[in-house]
């Protein structure tokens, strides 16, 4: 008999949530663990700001006394306001191959929403579209990159068979080489001329006053995209404190004209690389070690925000950017770099990755309900 319950908040039902992806995904070979202790503070309305304001709830699918599948059913206000649609959202969703147990789940998220007023349900986003953001549908031959979604090739079939359509896609870029092209390097410095463009490092000194700085160019940049939601000072601060142990200073930088951030980059080191090999998720009481060694042996970076001021876009900007990361990446050493996520539709920004080099390697997928 299989039966979906509630979960509260407490450390023991956050545990629980969590060690449902742990049981399910431990034999996947391509499946990254994530951090527990960063996982757990994720999932704990305490230390998410995200929770402020958003409805959020957490269910587990039980089959013979044990957890089989996890979802979280997510409503938010804020969506609806800016967008004017009413919309409830699923993530973190694992149920294995076992298509009994998905439907179940998506149910559960189902009825949460159409009682919160709801006419649809959208995901997988965790818990939002700043998170975790859509199904892998192809291709499934390698490790997601750090802070990229991952699941089993049956997914994107069973929700479909669930009665979900696709609403979005969004790319993921590989340049596996991160030596510029000519041509590339003399445009980027020709638009650097034209535009008074001056480059600088990110200052860890001033660690405070940069992330408001990336918070303006960041929600102005992305105001216009598809599902996109401003992030609030509160989820910004909640970003920059799990990201700044991560941060490589010379990997995040701005672009400024006159003084003033025209537009920001910022990519991480693929810490997933390292994590693939640690298997519990547990920093102590060896783990921590053991993931200090193998950062070092990390061999790619992937771009995680890149924006651009609404005045500045269509001036070449977006080239100047990946283009600086391009130079920066080579000089330290990295094998290649990942660009994403990126809305397929986004032609602007698709077009300035094309023209540094990279092509297209992942695919996502958002998916809709109607209720």
């Amino acid at each position: 008999m299989l039966r979906v319950e509630p979960l509260g908040f407490s450390r023991r039902d956050r545990a629980r949530f969590l060690d449902v992806e742990f049981a399910l995904n431990r034999r996947d070979p391509l499946w990254v663990p994530p951090l527990r202790f960063d996982r757990m503070r994720m999932f704990d309305p305490k230390t998410n700001a995200l929770f402020r304001h958003t409805d959020i709830a957490h269910f587990v699918a039980v089959r013979g006394g044990r957890d089989v599948g996890r979802i979280a059913a997510v409503s938010n206000p804020r969506h609806r306001e800016i967008h004017g649609e009413h919309v409830g959202f699923f993530g973190f969703l694992e149920a294995g191959d076992d298509a009994e147990v998905l439907n179940a789940l998506l149910d559960a998220a189902a009825d949460r929403a159409r009682a919160a007023g709801a006419t649809a349900l959208r995901g997988p986003l965790s818990y939002d579209i700043n998170g975790v953001v859509g199904a892998l549908v192809e291709p499934f031959d390698a490790p997601p990159r750090i802070l990229m979604p991952y699941n089993r090739p049956a997914l994107p079939g069973l929700l479909e068979a669930a009665g979900f359509r696709p609403a979005k896609d969004v790319v993921a870029w590989d340049k596996p080489n991160t030596i510029l092209p000519p041509r590339l390097a003399r445009i980027a410095e020709r638009i650097g001329r034209r535009e008074g463009i001056r480059i600088r490092s990110v200052r860890m000194s001033h660690f405070a006053e940069e992330v408001e700085i990336v918070r303006r160019l960041y929600n102005s940049a992305w105001e216009k995209n598809w599902g996109f939601l401003p992030l609030t000072d509160a989820e910004i601060d909640d970003l920059a404190r799990d990201l700044k142990p991560v941060i490589d200073p010379e990997l995040v930088y701005f672009a400024e004209v006159e003084g003033k951030p025209v537009g920001f980059a910022l990519a991480l080191p693929d810490l997933n690389e390292a994590l693939r090999g640690h298997r519990s998720g547990r920093l102590f009481p060896i783990g921590i070690f053991r993931l200090l060694f193998r950062r070092r042996w990390i061999t790619y970076a992937r771009i995680f925000a890149l924006g651009v001021a609404p005045e500045f876009r269509n001036r070449g900007l977006e080239v100047l950017l990946y283009a600086e990361m391009g130079v920066r990446t080579s000089r330290l050493g990295y094998a290649g770099v990942e660009c994403g996520w990126i809305l397929e539709d986004n032609d602007a920004m698709n077009k300035g990755i094309a023209a540094a080099g990279a092509t297209i390697t992942r695919r996502y997928r958002i998916y809709d309900r109607p209720l």
